[in-house]
């Protein structure tokens, strides 16, 4: 019996990533090593918000930021640091990058060369998705046609120089976060896929010979939520829809170049700070939405830790969710079988009807000049289709088991002090005098040097890659080449969405009765709704804007990345009334206080709330310094917070 099964075969495991960095590149250097010694089998990386966003660790715009939801990587020596003792040519590194992607993969390529690696030997990713930033995550920097036109040259650098590296991993992941149905998500996706290829077949950087290995590069990175039937179904929609895309749009031949191939992270937006130990099984069950069917099964995969609706999870978190799949992977039958819907006509029956959905989606999107230029309308469909959820949730049509049905609990053993971890303060002024001692090391001359070339290439239209890797060579830093190409494309500020969602759905009662009471006032309250820091997670700001405008209150909502100056500048100008602020970065201990004193300083006298994730024992700090109300993902009742909004003002 043990020879017979030994002779079972078994399709290999899908690669195992957790997602992870913070403080400092040596830290998440000790931390990726540790990991890869418990079985994970490749790297994914998460850079802090500075680091996404073009900035040094000392810029002004990094305050609070640095090291918080990420890695500050600023030079090669971060870069060298963060992969000290790992052998890149035999790893599959995935870098959750996108505005300075080229730059990221720039540092990757420098720092392999100087170890002796060509980077024809490197494997991995660069998510390099800007589009989904615009609709969703918040980290971009240029406008949409040099954003497309670096995706290009990455696209067209890689297929000559990395034949192994996916130089762009579609990342419909936070559409769905942002509210996407699975329609939108299969249709947003495929449309910013189709406009990069178009795109690069237009360039004329990709001889056509060769076009077919650039469609095989593109990979995808997606959501799966607790709907596992509903996401399996939608993978292998995708996996039909990519393969017609590469056929008969591209003329791809080879059905191996034609796959769809992508990674997931499981769904966070349904994670729950009440009783989180539901969270689990949340996870496991996604988890089967992108293994059970062979035929649509995730390439790589990585898991959200339990308590990542709280905070930053600890490395005893993120082995946990490693286990989880090497559980399913290696303890169960699921890799010795074909896939096991096959045929099936419920499964064929929702995949016909995902697929006709999405391709009338897709055509709207194409014949609307494709996904960068539909950008404002498709932001506006996704803030709806997240009110639309935000509101069944509400009003509990829609159950959240521990949120707004079977409430009842017994304290959690996994909570408590230490349940999360954060990020010591003083990691900041050490990365600022780092990276200050960086620049008075190197050879400036080199990097101004560097620097003009890097501006010559990006005004010329020559392609930005290999001076961007000289710069990397030189020593020149993240804020450099941001800020280099910022003064030739410019900067951006993307659609709110939230216009088009106003008046889109019934109010709940709560929404109803403090609509009876404002216009019961002689005037509407004023609400300043303001997302201070480099945090582009606008989501519940954007539903909290469109809920106070659906109570008829006055809203003033300018998107992200206000400097605490600018919010007391618009609050005083705009007389608020109350300033409603987001932060989920956790550098609100950081960002507050220096709110709070430029509200105080411009003669602001508007209540403060605060909304995001924020542990208990940093509520009462927030209160000492003049906040009014704390919010948390548990307060998912938008009528009880405008009735608070509204009881602010009356008092």
């Amino acid at each position: 019996m043990a020879t017979e099964q030994a002779r079972i075969h078994r399709d290999p495991p899908w690669m195992m990533r957790t997602y992870s960095g913070h403080s400092t590149a040596r830290a998440s250097n000790e931390l990726y090593r540790k990991n890869l010694a418990k079985g994970q089998t490749g790297l994914s990386i998460a850079f802090d918000l500075p680091t996404q966003t073009g900035y040094d660790p000392d810029d002004p715009h990094s305050h609070g930021e640095v090291g918080k939801v990420g890695v500050p990587v600023a030079h090669l020596g971060h870069m060298s640091a963060l992969l000290e003792g790992i052998p890149v040519d035999e790893m599959n590194t995935s870098m959750t990058i996108n505005a300075p992607a080229a730059w990221m993969l720039g540092l990757y390529i420098a720092n392999a060369e100087n170890n002796g690696v060509r980077s024809d030997k490197l494997r991995g990713t660069t998510q390099n998705d800007i589009v989904k930033e615009y609709l969703s995550r918040g980290t971009y920097i240029f406008p949409p046609e040099p954003s497309r036109r670096l995706i290009v040259d990455m696209v067209a650098f890689c297929s000559e120089w990395m034949p192994l590296w996916n130089p762009m991993n579609v990342c419909s992941y936070h559409l769905q976060e942002a509210g996407a149905t699975p329609v939108q998500e299969i249709a947003y996706a495929l449309a910013t896929a189709i406009d990069v290829l178009d795109a690069t077949r237009a360039s004329g950087q990709v001889p056509k010979e060769r076009f077919a290995q650039v469609f095989a590069s593109i990979s995808f990175f997606v959501n799966a939520g607790i709907r596992f039937i509903e996401e399996m179904c939608k993978m292998r929609a995708l996996v039909r829809m990519w393969d017609r895309i590469g056929s008969e749009r591209y003329g791809v031949t080879d059905p191996k170049a034609r796959r769809f191939r992508y990674g997931v992270q499981v769904n966070s937006l349904g994670l729950t700070e009440a009783q989180p130990e539901n969270n689990v099984q949340r996870i496991v069950l996604e988890m089967l939405g992108v293994t059970l069917s062979k035929r649509a099964r995730a390439r790589s995969i990585q898991l959200p830790a339990w308590n990542e609706a709280m905070g930053l999870p600890r490395p005893w978190d993120q082995q946990w969710s490693l286990r989880k799949q090497q559980v399913l992977a290696y303890e169960t039958d699921l890799l010795e079988y074909d896939d096991i819907f096959d045929g099936l006509h419920v499964i064929e029956g929702k995949v016909d009807e995902l697929v006709d959905a999405s391709q009338a989606e897709l055509d709207d999107v194409l014949a609307r000049g494709g996904a960068f230029a539909a950008i404002d309308e498709l932001k506006g469909r996704l803030v709806r289709s997240h009110t639309a959820r935000t509101r069944r949730i509400e009003s509990g049509e829609l159950p959240v088991v521990g949120v707004n049905t079977f409430v009842e609990t017994e304290p959690s053993p996994l909570g408590g002090d230490g349940h999360i971890m954060k990020v010591d303060p003083a990691v900041e002024p050490v990365m600022i005098a780092e990276v200050r001692r960086w620049r008075t090391s190197r050879d400036n001359g080199a990097v101004k040097r560097s620097l003009d070339e890097l501006r010559q290439a990006a005004e010329s239209g020559a392609n930005i890659m290999a001076s961007t890797i000289d710069l990397a060579h030189c020593g020149g830093t993240t804020g450099e080449w941001a800020g280099a190409l910022r003064e030739v494309f410019g900067e951006y500020r993307a659609p709110t969405g939230v216009g088009a969602a106003v008046g889109a759905h019934p109010r709940t009662e709560t929404l109803r009765e403090v609509a009876d009471r404002v216009r019961a006032r002689p005037r509407p309250p004023r609400l300043l709704v303001a997302k201070p820091g480099l945090d582009g997670h606008s989501n519940g700001a954007e539903q909290i804007a469109v809920a106070a405008r659906d109570t008829g209150m006055e809203v003033i909502y300018q998107g992200i990345r206000l400097t605490p100056a600018e919010i007391a500048a618009v609050a005083r100008d705009e007389d608020a009334d109350v300033v409603g602020l987001s932060i989920l970065s956790g550098s609100h201990l950081e960002i507050v206080p220096e709110v709070m004193r430029q509200l105080s300083d411009a003669g602001v006298d508007a209540e403060v709330v605060i909304g995001g994730i924020i542990p208990d024992e940093d509520r009462e700090e927030l209160l000492a310094c003049g906040v009014a109300r704390v919010y948390t993902p548990k307060d998912f009742e938008l009528g009880r917070i405008m009735a608070d909004i509204l009881d602010l003002v009356d008092t």
